[in-house]
């Protein structure tokens, strides 16, 4: 074990004086940018610590390796991502609580693109750090919903669909403003703003397609 994998794990033993958080900090912005630049592979601990500013001895006091760095990334974007899917309220009003959703999703794309892309990156190379989430939280998350979805069609509040590609596709139509901004803004041009007509849209497209 090296002397900065040591005092790494010493480290997260005991809490973090303030310039500690800061530079743990400034070390996952900086790995962000990277990563969602270049992907998991692409990217290096030399690249990461150049953006943050830290010599790459001192980057391994706080993570171990550049797999540590992407996993904590990743552990606190699925929290981030799961958490507009947690607010569907079954007591809400079918219609609305589905339109809220797809707003929620888009505003996470606009708020946090680079976690965006960071997500579809891992998603692309077969998510080996993040399958086990995929298969357990996320999957009984959106079993769950899907049934309450199930529940509302079969009671004639919504439109008869099928539910795990209902919101599938609310993924797809939310994410792609972040994961393809620089294609989204090359086609409409100087003078649009991306996210407010996509929120427009999103809202007429799923009003009628929800409609019982």
């Amino acid at each position: 074990m090296t002397r900065a994998h040591a005092d790494g794990q010493a480290s997260a033993e005991r809490p973090l004086t303030r310039i500690q958080q800061k530079n743990r900090q400034t070390i996952l912005d900086a790995a962000l940018d990277v990563f969602s630049q270049h992907g998991f592979r692409g990217a290096t601990l030399d690249q990461i610590a150049e953006v943050a500013g830290l010599s790459k001895p001192n980057l391994l006091y706080y993570f171990p390796s550049k797999e540590s760095i992407h996993v904590e990334l990743l552990s606190t974007l699925m929290d981030t991502w799961l958490a507009p899917l947690h607010a569907l309220d079954a007591g809400g009003d079918p219609v609305a609580e589905v339109l809220a959703y797809v707003r929620r999703k888009l505003e996470l794309s606009r708020d946090y693109p680079r976690e965006s892309r960071l997500f579809a990156n891992e998603i692309l190379q077969g998510a080996p750090r993040i399958m086990e989430a995929l298969e357990g939280e996320l999957k009984t998350l959106v079993d769950e919903k899907a049934e309450l979805l199930r529940r509302w069609s079969e009671a004639g509040r919504i439109a008869d669909l099928p539910p795990h590609h209902l919101i599938f596709s609310i993924w797809a139509l939310t994410q792609h403003y972040a994961d393809f901004d620089v294609q989204v803004r090359a086609v409409l041009g100087p003078g649009h703003d991306p996210y407010t007509e996509a929120q427009d849209f999103l809202d007429t497209l799923f009003a009628k397609l929800l409609a019982p």
